[in-house]
């Protein structure tokens, strides 16, 4: 899974949840849209979680939506950006070391999924490589929670943009906004595994040689040429030289271990497990 196939599955992720969604059935002011009611199923942990597997309103790559919620509210599920199944989202804090690491470019083992089997009215959900049961939700009653539930664009707001490490063990963090309004967006967080402290931004210069963090207590500085190393320049002048540690490869270090995301929700249906 390349950088850049990361950040566009990752962009799919980011939205805001200030405006609701409307689900494909919509209001079900036509037969199209009371189809697409019929049509959509519904599964639950049994402890107030829900998934429904609803078809899409528009062509498109996917035939399927997800969404997560609690019965009352419902998320949307980013779906896979690379060749999978629509039931398959992006989980990095999950992590299945048995999946393909590179099938067709993607890294199956930070996906995640869920199975339905609609004829026989099962689904299970997969959270990397544990497997949790949920119960299908017939006819009637599912179609009645689903008209009352409010529907909203996934939650995060922050994708991963940069790691690096120095030789004292220290991480140098850096995340943006992924909607248009906010790409420019950075956050920038260092010190120890788990223990990382968002730095004071007072300025960001991005140009064709890379890019120039400055907060505080000193400045980041990413350069494009790989010849050249990032450093981190320090208040007093003393200059770092930092390790890249490549973001696509190490997942789940950055979502489980670092602590910037602890607690954060993805909106995917492992979000309670």
């Amino acid at each position: 899974m390349t950088f850049k196939r990361f950040l566009t599955a990752a962009a799919l992720l980011v939205t805001g949840t200030s405006q609701a969604v409307e689900p494909p059935w919509g209001k079900e002011e036509n037969l199209g849209q009371r189809m697409a009611l019929e049509a959509t199923s519904l599964c639950t942990d049994g402890k107030g979680h829900y998934v429904a597997i609803a078809p899409m309103s528009e062509e498109g790559k996917y035939d399927f939506q997800l969404y997560y919620g609690d019965g009352k509210q419902f998320v949307e599920v980013a779906p896979p950006e690379g060749y999978t199944s629509a039931t398959t989202f992006l989980e990095p804090r999950f992590f299945n070391k048995g999946a393909n690491p590179n099938f067709r470019g993607m890294d199956m083992r930070v996906y995640s999924s869920v199975d339905l089997k609609a004829k026989e009215q099962k689904c299970s959900l997969r959270c990397g490589d544990r497997e949790v049961p949920l119960k299908w939700v017939a006819g009637e009653q599912a179609r009645e929670l689903l008209r009352k539930a409010a529907f909203a664009p996934n939650p995060q707001k922050y994708v991963p943009y940069a790691l690096l490490r120095d030789t004292q063990g220290n991480y140098y963090f850096v995340d943006r906004g992924f909607l248009p309004s906010e790409a420019k967006s950075f956050r920038v967080f260092i010190g120890p595994r788990g223990d990382l402290k968002p730095q004071k931004m007072t300025n960001v210069v991005s140009d064709s040689e890379g890019e120039i963090f400055s907060t505080k207590k000193g400045e980041l500085r990413l350069v494009l040429d790989k010849q050249k190393s990032p450093v981190w320049i320090a208040s007093s002048k003393k200059t770092l030289e930092l390790r890249v540690v490549p973001v696509e490869e190490n997942l789940p270090l950055v979502y489980n271990e670092l602590g910037v995301y602890t607690g954060v929700r993805l909106g995917t249906p492992c979000d309670d497990q």
